[in-house]
């Protein structure tokens, strides 16, 4: 078990994005972040308390939490010195970066010394089976995004609330680094050998009750060149019954990917149906989840009435107004 209260650390982010682990656990786990800790040059900020290890320790911070998301989940040589110092102030440390804690000998020789854990948490832990595509008992539904980072993970941990709050049976299934220290459990599929993604998410996903829906954390985009594996794998083990298309309108080009263009909503909606078909065809989309993060509130409500217009279904910013409108067109489903 990881440690709470936590410490985010932000290191040298360049952009509020590339802090999106901190950003997801100071939004939906805010009475787990004692502050944060920044190093020059951070670009980023979770409007948390900004504090040393040492202040943070007397505050009763327990676990330092690695909050960057960088390009290819690399361990900075720069964070070093303040991973080393946070092991020797009496810190765990968690991380959910490919370049695993437990690889690093300077950080494993400090924790033994200092008596402290290193949590990797983008780590398989389980011998996941190949899909067998088999239908499954109870429903599903999985955000899909026109590029990565746009908010599929904020819509479906606000559509579990929104479910319970109205007395639905639902289940936050996380699939990603951000979604499992939040919730403490989940598949980390991008970590997961490529044969057995599709049957991990069969296997997070199992039969369960006929009006019990599994919301699935979506990663990636279909169309984005670097991971669109781990979406199709999402569409295929998941089997959804619904979809929800996510998008961000501010975006200029697909994230890391200045030489892309980010597709349109019709177009993530007919070519996701379409691999979804595959393994459930009844599949179907029930609403939009637009990201206003960048907008205000005029602009905001503007657009998602005139895409609502546009496509003839529920569309709203989740995190900014809430998820009722979409859970409510899951209990029609």
């Amino acid at each position: 078990m990881i440690e709470t209260p936590y410490l985010l650390f932000l290191g040298d982010a360049p952009d509020p994005l590339a802090a999106k682990v901190a950003q997801g656990i100071k939004d939906w786990r805010p009475e787990n972040c004692v502050g944060q800790l920044r190093m020059e040059g951070c670009m980023a900020d979770m409007k948390l308390p900004d504090m040393t290890l040492e202040e943070a320790k007397a505050a009763g911070a327990k676990t330092l939490v690695i909050g960057v998301a960088n390009r290819g989940g690399k361990i900075s040589q720069a964070w070093k010195k303040v991973l080393v110092g946070a092991l020797e102030e009496g810190f765990d440390l968690a991380s959910g970066l490919h370049n695993l804690l437990r690889n690093e000998p300077d950080l494993v020789a400090v924790a033994k010394a200092c008596g402290r854990a290193l949590h990797d948490v983008r780590v398989p832990e389980v011998e996941y089976p190949i899909a067998n595509g088999e239908k499954r008992r109870g429903k599903r539904v999985l955000a899909v995004g026109t590029d990565c980072s746009v908010g599929k993970m904020y819509t479906a941990l606000a559509l579990d609330k929104a479910m319970r709050e109205m007395g639905m049976k639902s289940t936050f299934r996380a699939t990603g680094q951000t979604g499992i220290l939040i919730t403490g459990d989940g598949v980390p599929l991008d970590a997961v050998i490529a044969d057995f993604m599709a049957g991990s998410i069969e296997w997070l996903t199992p039969d369960n009750d006929a009006d019990h829906w599994d919301i699935i954390e979506g990663q990636g985009s279909l169309f984005h060149v670097s991971f669109s594996g781990v979406t199709l794998a999402l569409i295929h083990g998941g089997q959804p019954d619904a979809l929800i298309l996510c998008h961000e309108p501010t975006r200029s080009h697909m994230r890391g990917l200045p030489g892309y263009a980010l597709p349109s909503l019709e177009d993530l909606r007919d070519l996701s149906l379409q691999m979804a078909k595959v393994a459930n065809p009844d599949c179907r989309v029930v609403g939009v989840s637009i990201n206003t993060q960048h907008m205000g509130e005029a602009e905001a409500a503007t657009y998602c009435e005139a895409i609502e217009a546009q496509f003839g279904l529920s569309t709203v910013d989740p995190f900014r107004h809430g998820a009722a409108r979409l859970a409510e067109a899951l209990a029609a489903f």
